[in-house]
């Protein structure tokens, strides 16, 4: 390391694994009820029986009333239905374990100040990063969570692609998530929103949710040093991601 042919790299505390654990089997959980949905419509669909967009309640009514007078259907149906159910009352049970941890801490609750950041979300970049003194300027959060665009430049070419998607993708795709609720959903005018709709109709929806999530990783960092909640103007947001 002194001469400078290795990198020193971070050690987590236990707490932080812990909490990513909890993270990762719920985002697991998700994604198999999400499949199993997937399946279930994919079995009908091959009949021509569509259930159309339901919500967590109507999805196994709206199946079993498909296959109601298809008994053949319904034997390969009804288990798909009885395991969803099952998975769905996991998830649950780790949401109101998420729900309390982030009552309990005081830095998950001041990154929920910020718009589209959910306790999910929250906690899942208090465990990412750990410790935010690893990082000297906060705009650096940007590029480890791989939410930056990769750079060449040699000679006259200067060619600029993609974000990189390196670091952790799970807090990635959260962030973009609370990215589209920012600027989808969320009423309250700011100024990350008002720089993001006006990217939007710039450069498109998709690129602005990336460069707002960027913009997000970097204010929750700066949050986290100076220990201050969310700031809605453009003046005192400019300021947190400088």
């Amino acid at each position: 390391m002194q001469c400078g042919w290795y990198k020193e790299v971070r050690v987590k505390d236990l707490d932080s694994h812990a909490v990513r654990a909890l993270l990762v089997s719920r985002a697991l959980l998700v994604k198999i009820k999400r499949d199993l949905e997937n399946q279930v419509r994919g079995l009908l669909k091959n009949l021509g029986l569509v259930i159309g967009p339901a919500k967590m309640n109507t999805f196994a009514l709206r199946a079993e009333e498909l296959t109601e007078e298809r008994p053949e259907l319904a034997v390969a149906v009804t288990p798909l239905l009885t395991a969803r159910v099952a998975i769905a009352q996991q998830i649950a049970d780790l949401d109101r374990m998420v729900m309390k941890l982030a009552r309990n801490n005081a830095q998950v609750r001041q990154f929920m100040t910020a718009p589209g950041i959910g306790p999910v979300t929250a906690l899942c970049f208090l465990a990412t990063i750990d410790d935010p003194r690893r990082f000297k300027r906060s705009r650096s959060v940007g590029a480890y969570v791989g939410l930056t665009t990769r750079r060449y430049a040699s000679g006259e070419i200067d060619w600029t692609g993609r974000i990189s998607k390196c670091g952790d993708k799970m807090l990635r795709s959260y962030l973009y998530e609370a990215a589209n609720v920012l600027l989808t959903r969320v009423a309250k005018w700011s100024a990350l929103k008002a720089w993001g709709i006006r990217l939007a109709k710039r450069s498109g929806l998709r690129k602005a949710k990336v460069a707002v999530a960027r913009k997000l990783a970097v204010i929750l960092h700066r949050m986290w040093v100076d220990g201050t909640n969310f700031k809605w103007s453009s003046k005192e947001t400019a300021d947190q991601t400088a």
